[in-house]
């Protein structure tokens, strides 16, 4: 096993052994919130093989009707295996039944339809986590239980003709999103063609479920986001491996894993290649999320690896409903645009809280290595009157998370005036990056044992903070100012058993701020 940083990786350092790794046993997860133990759900031992309803194997003959019988039968019979054999077998909608599950030999490949047609008529759904009723998931599950998709094969979105639509179709998101704001009643909300307005599908999406596994297949190239369990509960992901970036293009809002409203969670073992975040968790969006104001609670990820995208392991933005209980340990990420986004903005509503990242590394970060931003839309100032729609971020904490180097700021925080971002720690962070730590309106940040090389610029830059304390700081020779600071509610700011000497200027004032903000001890 791979030791980096002074922690041992849980997996190996070539993405390709990963699964290799991988126990079969699902591991306590020693979370440090309440959570079950994750076990598999359970099915009875029959096998339905797709053939034996008329499927017809090579890519060109759509076996939507045999996949249905097969799915069928096995529920008449109270629950199995749905087996597709090795092959290439073509399909629209498939939507599973309770105590199915979906099993793909070695060697099969099921290749979704190009036709939107085959995804119709609607169900009920979330479309970037506002309530609508749209083309149906390439996969697709309503009010069931005990459900899968195992196995070794591999799941082929075939999604480019659905890509053009993010662009040629983006009246309809706007639509949707109006709707949303508006409350809008969900059974009007329809896009399925009817006056020109269209969304696209989600890969796998169940809905109101329980009891999910989705263990071992390959998923590529979908219509959007990928695997998005939504007011579901008991979902485990492990060992997958997810491509929506790569040599057949690039698919838009190409999500990897995106819970949404939904409790207990338990994402391993799983390799990203995104063209979007490789895990964004969710809670719905802006007014409609909050009418819905269902959270997602206790949430584990370990032993990942992210290869391309835009975060890592990603909170919000959708986060109306509330996020709270995150656990993320012993991951990797190899070039995606961060490695924790936390994100959301006035509107969104939400309380983001109890979250807790360690033993995370990355090599070339494109972006900020850890960043909190509550201004993913909109401006920092005019200050705004705090409301339901404003967000809170509370209660994170990171530790052993080193990144070789970072594009842009090694940590970002930045909060609302009316809002700031309270009570986070660092503790054992080895970063290198253009620039160092960013914080404007956060109060109760807590550094201890940081190690952060910037390329230019100070090593903090503060702007309307309270209560930040840094203590056993390295600073690297030639780094300077080591303290930026301004902003009229900046104060209490200490800096603890640290050698200053390397820096020619350890304090540098803004002309809003008192002097006696800053204390070097």
């Amino acid at each position: 096993m791979l030791v980096f940083f002074g922690f041992i990786q849980a997996f190996p350092q070539q993405p390709s052994d990963l699964f290799s790794e991988a126990p079969d046993e699902i591991l306590p997860m020693n979370a440090p919130f309440e959570m079950p133990r994750m076990t598999r759900p359970f099915f009875p031992d029959r096998s339905f093989n797709i053939r034996d309803y008329g499927a017809t194997e090579g890519g060109a003959v759509k076996n939507t009707e045999a996949i249905r019988a097969a799915i069928a039968a096995a529920s008449g019979a109270g629950g199995g295996k749905v087996v597709v054999p090795a092959g290439r077998w073509m399909t629209g909608a498939i939507h599973l039944a309770s105590n199915v599950n979906l099993s793909l030999e070695k060697g099969a490949e099921l290749l979704f339809s190009q036709d939107p047609s085959d995804y119709l008529p609607a169900v009920f759904s979330r479309h970037e986590d506002t309530e609508c009723n749209k083309y149906s998931a390439f996969i697709y599950a309503d009010h069931k239980t005990n459900i899968a998709i195992t196995g070794e094969g591999t799941l082929n979105g075939q999604g480019k003709p659905w890509w053009a639509w993010k662009e040629s179709r983006k009246n309809s998101e706007q639509q949707l999103e109006s709707m949303g704001d508006k409350n809008t009643a969900v059974r009007d909300r329809l896009f399925d063609g009817t006056d020109g307005r269209v969304l696209r599908p989600a890969f796998f999406q169940p809905m109101n479920c329980s009891n999910i596994l989705v263990e071992g297949v390959t998923f590529l190239y979908g219509a959007f986001w990928t695997i998005t369990p939504t007011y579901c509960e008991n979902v485990i992901v492990r060992k997958v491996k997810i491509t929506t970036d790569g040599s057949y293009g690039h698919v838009p809002n190409g999500d990897g894993v995106d819970p949404s409203s939904c409790k207990n969670v338990l994402i391993e073992y799983c390799e990203f290649c995104t063209g979007d975040d490789c895990i964004a968790i969710k809670s719905g969006r802006d007014r409609d999320g909050m009418r819905v104001g269902i959270p997602t609670e206790n949430v584990v990820i370990r032993h990942c690896i992210g290869l391309q995208g835009h975060g890592g392991i990603v909170i919000g933005s959708e986060t109306s409903g509330g996020i709270r209980n995150v656990y993320a340990y012993d991951c990797r990420f190899h070039g995606t645009d961060r490695i924790v986004r936390i994100k959301t903005a006035r509107g969104r509503g939400g309380m983001i809280e109890n979250m807790w990242f360690r033993d995370l590394s990355a090599d070339t970060i494109q972006q900020e290595a850890i960043h909190v931003n509550m201004l993913y839309t909109g401006s920092r100032l005019p200050a705004e009157a705090v409301t339901l729609a404003t967000p809170k971020i509370r209660n994170l904490h990171y530790s052993k998370i080193s990144c070789s180097y970072g594009k842009k700021a090694a940590i970002e925080i930045l909060g609302l005036p009316e809002m700031p971002v309270e009570n986070v720690s660092f503790d054992s962070i080895t970063i290198t990056a253009a620039k160092g730590i960013l914080c404007s309106d956060a109060k109760m940040i807590e550094f201890k044992n940081v190690s952060v090389h910037p390329s230019s610029g100070p090593l903090f830059s503060l702007m309307d903070c309270e209560g930040i304390t840094a203590d056993r700081m390295e600073v690297f020779e030639g780094v300077s100012p080591l303290i930026y600071a301004d902003g009229l509610n900046t104060k209490n700011i200490l800096l603890t058993h640290t050698n200053t000497a390397g820096s020619n200027v350890p304090v540098q004032f803004g002309a809003h701020i008192s002097h006696e903000a800053v204390i070097l001890r």
